[in-house]
């Protein structure tokens, strides 16, 4: 930590305010991932029709998020961009309110995705810098986005089981008029810090992202990948083994319950693994999660595996998180933040529309393929530890 970073008090109630920019776009999740997939399927999409929705949703994200470091760097105020992006996302979703034709909803679902991107990667770059400036604790802010996950898809099961699917993208607009809100909550961080950061070390903000960081990010989005039939068909599948809503909401909530739980114990965690440990845990157990997940036939065998995800995706997202803040100057974290969500965003869209084509033919047996996709990625991390060199600076 620098000498003008420890100078300088954090803004108030920082942890708090990180809190509240993260539960909003964690809650739009909430409906998004477990509802959008059985709304489509309620206007009788075929599942190579679903999955090409949401593959085109994680798409057109990646597009957008690839250029969040720039558009930050450029913007007097991040804030700003937070506000503009809950704000332009809630005419999108308007789309799916007037027409169910698949070209319009494939173009809504896509736009609002789009416009939707830099918030998650932004609030993660502001909550880095919090965390390399002032040690604030990053779990205990996260995990509020988790938190505003399950409320919501509590929220979106009754709602859907009361009044039906229209429940679901009039939810999407609330959350979104609540994100705009929050946009303007979120903490303001010191720009002239890191101005003298930069200066103190100028070829840091010029020097691209390192080889090693780049794997690194890879191997992640690879196991965050091995999500995508679960996302994508996990409700229907779950629905057509006669489960009910309500059923339904509970095993998501067991998962992103477990999830929170993880994140509240972070703490204690990073000290007793390293952030290549909790990755590589967190991969061995998704693909335990993925082996195991076809020979399921009750709630309680589910709801058993919806533990794990609090390794499969917490502890990876965890360990990722931690070993950035070791790696990546805070001059580039946003650039590093938006890398992660393109090339995630990339492997899950080809994840999702594989999901679409494996479900059709093998429906549940397809888990098998995610927990390939899980080992490829401790294969590239395992090559992200043997390339990083022994200096750190800027990421390398």
């Amino acid at each position: 930590m620098n000498i003008a970073a420890k100078s300088s008090a954090a803004p108030p109630q920082f942890q708090l305010r990180c809190s509240l920019a993260y539960a909003a776009p964690m809650s739009l999740n909430g409906i998004l991932v477990p509802y959008l997939p059985v709304w489509l399927h309620g206007l009788n999409f075929s599942a190579m029709q679903i999955g090409a929705i949401l593959a085109a949703q994680v798409v057109f994200r990646v597009f957008v998020a690839m250029g969040t470091g720039s558009l930050s760097a450029r913007a007097r105020d991040p804030r700003h961009i937070l506000a503009w992006s809950a704000a332009t996302s809630i005419f999108s979703i308007l789309g799916l309110i007037v027409s169910g034709d698949f070209w319009v909803v494939l173009a809504a679902v896509a736009v609002q995705a789009a416009l939707f991107a830099p918030y998650t990667p932004i609030v993660e770059s502001i909550s880095i810098s919090g965390v390399k400036r002032w040690g604030f604790h990053y779990g205990k802010m996260r995990v509020w986005g988790s938190v505003g996950f399950v409320v919501t898809t509590l929220i979106a099961g009754s709602l859907s089981t009361a009044i039906g699917n229209i429940a679901i993208p009039l939810m999407l607009v609330a959350v979104l008029l609540t994100s705009f809100a929050v946009a303007f909550i979120a903490p303001r961080l010191d720009q002239e810090i890191g101005r003298r950061t930069v200066a103190a070390s100028p070829r840091a903000s010029r020097r691209p992202l390192g080889a090693s960081v780049h794997l690194l990010l890879i191997g992640a989005s690879l196991i965050q990948s091995s999500h995508g039939m679960f996302y994508g068909f996990s409700t229907i599948q779950w629905q057509g083994m006669g489960f009910s809503n309500a059923v339904i909401s509970a095993l998501w909530c067991i998962g992103v319950i477990a999830e929170i739980g993880i994140f509240f114990i972070s703490g204690s965690l990073a000290r007793r693994l390293t952030p290549l440990g909790l990755l590589r845990f967190g991969c061995l157990m998704a693909i335990l999660r993925w082996v195991f997940f076809p020979f399921g036939s009750d709630v309680w065998y589910y709801g058993i595996l919806q533990i794990f995800h609090a390794f499969s995706f917490a502890c990876v997202h965890l360990g990722l998180q931690y070993r950035l803040s070791e790696m990546v100057a805070e001059d580039q974290q946003a650039s590093a933040q938006g890398v992660y969500v393109a090339y995630n965003g990339a492997f899950l869209a080809i994840s999702t529309l594989l999901a679409g084509v494996i479900y059709r033919q093998l429906e549940i047996y397809g888990y098998f393929a995610m927990a390939l996709l899980a080992v490829m990625g401790l294969v590239v991390l395992v090559l992200a530890t043997r390339s990083q060199p022994q200096s750190s600076a800027s990421g390398g």
